[in-house]
């Protein structure tokens, strides 16, 4: 046969590790000596290229116009408009720079957002080698099709979706997909149709890297049929949660829209009601409206963010979308990836069980050198214990391919099978050199490791006697041992029950554990068939991926901000358990689950599914579509959730959670579909994002609570000049100076206030409560109430006393604009009071305060912006007066805090307020 009517659909969906290798030859029409020039090409008209479909980017132009679609947008665009038409050209120039400032701010920070599907084809642009019409020919891989014979070795990265035929020590990283933290051993003869894809020990998954051997195999899946292309679909199909602040300024949105309509329409009836004419009526309205909508808001929140983005990178962690910022604030549970999240993704040498009973442990991590071995009590291992540790250390290395160095400068270089390394590590941590135990041991004769082995041997020489040294799987090493090390003579009768025992001790830890032996050769050693001889158990290892240093007080600070923490991952369950009990994620085994029981028949909205990941703690062995569903199920339940991962496997979850946090090492799929980046890859700085990004939303408040609060003092003194029968206090272009100028400069310094104390000590926010909460409603109705009562009242007495409108006028913006310099110190704390926030903590909000005020005084003499807001130059005993008004509303806010600080613990409200 020499072509195949295999479709598209086909390819994606048949178990091809369900078949025998010839099976899956036979079904792709693929012969030995691999396809001709033709019939690749009829397949790739069927198949199209091995590559995925892109999602096109949006243009810069798409990304300007988006910022346009905001509620409180539209209110603003609508009084430009409005005030176009009725020739306020001022007016309307103001409100269209303030839009224009915003849109441009925030096309900058988002127009390279959307690359997800472009990273995931960059990971297939790689070469491959494969043998079409009898010959080896190295060629792009997206020419691949399914049916071409792929030759893979060490170091090269799967480009498609193979069977493998053949193999020899066939070791591959899938971590990435699968988010196992070791390389697996692949056999082309295991066949099971149940088996996971993690499971899948005679197929390689596109992305994937051949850590050691060689295979030949059969491509059964491209493009888009394949595991990634897959998972692709998913990331370009499924719909990314909207950040928390994003859904909070959409409700504040709107509910500032409706305020403004329901001022305007009770001020519309009262000066109907006082004979005003319509025309007349609506240009108070359109006055009124400007008043009330806060026109430097966007601007101000766009600041915010970005001085938060600036700091959150200063503690490693990057942010990529804007309204993403304080989404780490608000999350209420964090999904964290284990492998190269919470570990260090590298294995590592934690305990050696002498065959005699005794267990020491190891510390350092990863792939370094650096470390100790110490006893029960926690003192370095010494005597006769030493001796035999180091007898197998000596073992471990001599029977080692892989290679562990120092550099000149102080780093660690290695190569190799990550078992082995970690095995040198140990040696090194013993204070021996491994080069050095090589070289006094020559080898003779060896056997690698093999995956249907299970084992490697290395015959050398030690003086005039050959040896064997042998590690590998234990289930595999022990029925070759008769006795083992540690005996009065040195040696004693193997004691399988006791070794069994520290088997399963150390297995159900969690533990991948490995047996070293060593043994006398017997007669003559025959290097192209040695046979094993008795062995003498020298100990078991277990090895594991170890927790980053930082995690468990990281993990702690959560609980203590009232943010839960669970795993997810592809790895082992026992694996996953004992990481999680190391950090007090779960206690038991029934806090964990597997992907096999969560199945994949059910969605999130089905209440089982729900229960089943309400009542966990560990999700193991998961595929990356039940893990999308767990973020799902959770942010179903009502929660806010942050999903951390590394891999291809994390990017659907990453996408759906309403914040993903990719790792900087990681994949450039998780990183382009996450919002945030941690570029140190550890879990601690997605803490300091929490507590960056509850800064960051607590300096949202204080900005909406002195924009709010002095636009609701001037829409009160607006409707009481108008029920009082007084003129207009305010001219519209004076109300945009405030607003825009005054505001405009002090909104900004606020926003780099540094954070207050206890932020890590308070749960998080409620994910319905809005930005509005009792607390900002008091605070605003109290603080706006005061302002507009001094100053109508000082309108008053101004007029009652002889002066005309426009000096009256002039001093009541003056005294405006000195309420606005008092009250921005009222809001940099919601509930502590001004006198106690140290100065020092933002030494920008004096500068603001003096530049707004200096800017103010500068106006009241240059003409021409005389003429434009009406203003004329004040004395110094008028500013000192307005000076002293001004200062009640600070007076009156420190009361009010007073008071509320001293309420019964009931009756206490507001965020932040204990």
């Amino acid at each position: 046969m020499t072509d195949s009517s295999l479709s598209p659909e086909e390819s994606r969906t048949t178990a091809w590790h369900a078949l025998p290798a010839e099976d899956a030859a036979e079904t792709l029409a693929s012969p030995d000596e691999g396809l001709t020039d033709a019939e690749v090409a009829r397949r790739r008209r069927i198949f199209g290229e091995n590559a995925l479909p892109q999602k096109r980017p949006p243009t810069v132009l798409e990304v300007f116009l988006r910022q346009f679609t905001s509620p409180l947008i539209y209110v603003l665009l609508a009084a430009g408009i409005i005030s176009t038409l009725f020739a306020d050209f001022t007016d309307a120039a103001f409100i269209f720079i303030v839009i224009l400032i915003n849109a441009v701010i925030g096309t900058f920070q988002e127009v390279k957002a959307e690359r997800s599907a472009t990273a995931l084809q960059e990971m297939l642009k790689i070469h491959a080698r494969v043998r079409r019409d009898g010959r080896e020919a190295t060629v792009p891989a997206e020419d691949l099709v399914p049916g071409d014979r792929l030759i893979l070795e060490s170091g090269d990265r799967v480009p498609a979706d193979v069977r493998s035929v053949r193999a020899q020590s066939l070791a591959v990283d899938e971590s990435l997909l699968t988010g196992e933290s070791h390389a697996i051993q692949k056999r082309p003869d295991a066949l099971d149709a149940s088996l996971p894809l993690a499971d899948r020990l005679n197929m390689l998954y596109a992305g994937s890297t051949i850590m050691s051997g060689r295979t030949t195999g059969v491509v059964v899946a491209t493009g888009q049929n394949t595991e990634i292309g897959q998972i692709a679909e998913t990331v370009t199909a499924s719909e990314m949660g909207k950040p928390p602040l994003v859904l909070r300024m959409e409700d504040f949105s709107r509910k500032i829209s409706i305020a403004v309509l329901a001022a305007t329409g009770v001020l519309a009836i009262i000066v109907l009601g006082q004979g005003v004419p319509p025309l007349e009526v609506f240009f108070l309205a359109v006055a009124l409206a400007v008043s009330a909508i806060p026109e430097g808001l966007p601007v101000a929140l766009t600041v915010a963010l970005s001085i938060a983005t600036s700091r959150m990178a200063g503690r490693n962690v990057i942010v990529r979308f804007l309204a993403a910022v304080e989404s780490l604030g608000s999350c209420t549970l964090i999904a964290s990836d284990k492998t190269g999240t919470l570990t260090v993704n590298q294995q590592t040498a934690r305990v050696v069980a002498l065959p005699t009973g005794e267990m020491f442990s190891v510390t350092g991590a990863g792939y370094a050198g650096e470390g100790e071995v110490l006893d029960g009590s926690g003192d370095l291992v010494a005597g006769s214990a030493r001796d035999r540790i180091e007898h197998l250390a000596r073992a471990a290395t001599i029977s080692n391919e892989a290679g562990l160095e120092r550099t000149d400068e102080g780093d660690w270089t290695h190569r190799g099978d990550a078992i082995d390394v970690a095995f040198l590590a140990l040696t090194y941590k013993l204070g021996l050199d491994p080069a050095g135990i090589r070289e006094s041991a020559p080898a003779v004769a060896e056997i690698p490791f093999e995956s249907e082995r299970r084992y490697a041997a290395v015959w050398y020489q030690e003086g005039e006697e050959t040896l064997v040294a042998v590690k590998g799987a234990a289930e595999t090493v022990i029925p070759s041992c008769r006795t083992m090390a540690g005996g009065p003579d040195g040696s004693m009768p193997l004691d399988p029950d006791r070794v069994q025992g520290d088997l399963e001790t150390l297995t159900s830890r969690g533990y991948r554990v490995l047996a070293v032996a060593r043994g006398r050769a017997e007669g003559e050693v025959s290097a192209e068939n040695p046979k094993l001889p008795p062995l003498e158990l020298l100990g078991l290892v277990g090895f594991i991926d170890p927790i980053r240093p930082d995690v468990p007080d990281a993990v702690r600070r959560c609980r203590n901000a009232g943010v839960d923490v669970v795993m997810v991952t592809g790895d082992h369950p026992a694996t996953a358990l004992a990481i999680a009990r190391e950090l007090d994620i779960a206690d038991s085994p029934d806090r964990v689950v597997t992907g096999a029981e969560l199945g994949d028949d059910e969605v999130p909205t089905f209440s089982k599914f729900i229960d089943r990941v309400q009542g966990a703690r560990v999700f193991a062995r998961v595929t990356p579509l039940q893990k999308l569903r767990i973020v799902e199920a959770y942010r179903e339940s009502g929660a806010f959730v942050a999903v951390t991962g590394d891999g291809v496997n994390d990017a659907p979850a990453l996408r759906s959670a309403n914040i993903g946090v990719a790792m900087g090492s990681g994949t450039d799929v998780a990183k382009d579909t996450a919002s945030l980046i941690v570029t140190d890859d550890d879990f601690a700085s997605i803490v300091a994002g929490i507590e960056e990004g509850r800064y960051a939303y607590d300096n949202v408040r204080k900005v909406v609570y002195l924009l709010i609060s002095t636009g609701f003092a001037e829409v009160l003194l607006f409707m009481l000049a108008l029920i009082i029968g007084l003129p207009l206090p305010l001219l519209a272009v004076q109300l945009l100076w405030l607003n825009l100028v005054t505001n405009g400069i002090q909104d900004v310094a606020l926003a780099f206030e540094r954070g207050e104390p206890g932020v890590m000590n308070r749960p998080p926010r409620r994910p319905e409560e809005g930005i509005f909460n009792l607390v900002m409603i008091e605070e605003v109705l109290i603080s706006g109430t005061v302002i507009a009562l001094v100053a109508v009242g000082t309108w008053y007495w101004l007029l009652s006393n002889g002066w005309d409108e426009f000096a009256a006028r002039n001093l009541i913006v003056l005294l405006m604009v000195l309420f606005e310099n008092f009250h921005v110190f009222n809001c940099r704390s919601e509930y502590r009071s001004t006198f106690r926030v140290p100065i020092s903590r933002n030494y920008f909000l004096i500068a603001g305060v003096v530049a707004a005020q200096g800017i103010h005084i500068l106006a009241l003499y240059i003409p021409v912006i005389q003429d434009i807001l009406q203003l004329q130059p004040v004395s110094p005993v008028e500013w000192f007066l307005l000076l002293v008004l001004a200062s009640s509303v600070v007076v009156v806010m420190e009361i009010f805090k007073a008071v509320r600080k001293h309420r019964p613990p009931g009756h206490q409200t507001g965020y932040g307020v204990g």
